[in-house]
């Protein structure tokens, strides 16, 4: 197992970010590889489970481990076939705006094949 952390900073406010992350059918809006998320919840929320679908039709199972909205972060952890992911999300205030990280745990081959697609929902999600 690695560990990679990326992260982005732009000019959309911490609360903004949040909701962008809270409200799961905002996640299409800002990350171009996800197509739909199907689950019952419609804001993030511990417990809650789903799939998320790609723009490829490729469907990841997901479970949400932890939310904490206070201090805005979460963690779940995603399953495509054999391989397992967990991914932690935080959002922060710099400055005028935001700063997010992702700090994702699984095999070293598959984080760094997604990075670049995570790198760029990242930079997305912080923009107004």
């Amino acid at each position: 197992m690695a560990r990679v952390t990326l992260r982005a900073s732009g000019a959309a406010c911490p609360g903004t970010v949040w909701e962008r992350y809270a409200s799961v059918g905002q996640w299409a809006s800002w990350s171009p590889h996800i197509k739909a998320v199907h689950c019952v919840a419609r804001r993030l929320r511990p417990g809650m489970s789903g799939t998320v679908e790609s723009v490829a039709g490729i469907r990841a199972a997901f479970v949400v481990e932890a939310v904490d909205d206070d201090r805005r972060t979460w963690t779940w952890r995603v399953r495509l076939g054999r391989i397992r992911l967990r991914l932690h999300h935080e959002v922060r205030p710099q400055g005028r705006g935001a700063t997010t990280s992702l700090t994702m745990h699984g095999p070293r081959l598959v984080l760094f094949a997604y990075a670049p697609l995570a790198r760029l929902a990242l930079h997305r999600l912080v923009q107004p």
